[in-house]
């Protein structure tokens, strides 16, 4: 499966660097479907929708099936060897 990321397609098997995600200072949580299109990590809110439910998510290594699952800082996404810490 390829993914559509800033303009570039990320195979698969390619892993990225962790990257950190910042809430906005009004904000105490991030819906997952919200993150992975945020991140580029999904091209769209039904692309994130079939990558949970295809079972490719894990949240604090915990695999993922709740789209709208609020995640907190210090919470950790990995999907596909890409994985989105969010900042504390």
């Amino acid at each position: 499966m390829n993914i559509q990321s800033s303009g570039t397609l990320l195979n698969k098997a390619t892993q990225m660097e962790p990257t950190q995600f910042t809430l906005n200072d009004k904000s105490e949580f991030i819906e997952l479907i919200k993150l992975l299109k945020i991140q580029g990590l999904a091209q769209t809110g039904g692309h994130a929708k079939i990558l949970i439910e295809e079972g490719l998510v894990h949240v604090n290594g915990e695999l993922e099936f709740r789209k709208r699952r609020k995640l907190r800082p210090g919470d950790t996404v990995e999907i596909e060897g890409n994985v989105v810490q969010i900042a504390e």
